[in-house]
């Protein structure tokens, strides 16, 4: 009988097919600040923000910090391209995205 599993270049396109999502978020900090960061693991990076040293030394001092809102893109490039417009905004077009989804307050 001939074998009908999965053949080891079968498993290899199948890895290599993983799409890696990349995430754009916002945290507020303790002291009421928003940071603004991009990560391939918002779980993880959190974390990291809240408990260990690998968290940005911005908020190192102002933990904890909490998400309040992120968006997800396919690529590093579109990730880092919206998390570097969105840290140009001023704290209340940041703040109109988490509360309505969109920088221009309520529609």
């Amino acid at each position: 009988m001939k074998y009908k599993g999965p053949t080891p270049s079968d498993e290899f396109t199948k890895r290599n097919e993983v799409k890696v999502k990349h995430y754009v978020y916002i945290l507020e900090c303790s002291d009421g600040s928003l940071y603004v960061g991009c990560t391939n693991n918002i779980e993880k990076r959190l974390k990291e923000h809240n408990g260990s040293r690998y968290g940005a030394h911005y908020t190192k001092i102002r933990r904890p910090v909490k998400l309040k809102y992120h968006e997800i893109f396919e690529s590093l490039k579109d990730a880092r391209s919206r998390e570097f417009e969105i840290k140009k905004w001023r704290r209340e077009k940041k703040k109109n995205l988490i509360r309505y989804g969109h920088p221009n307050g309520k529609r």
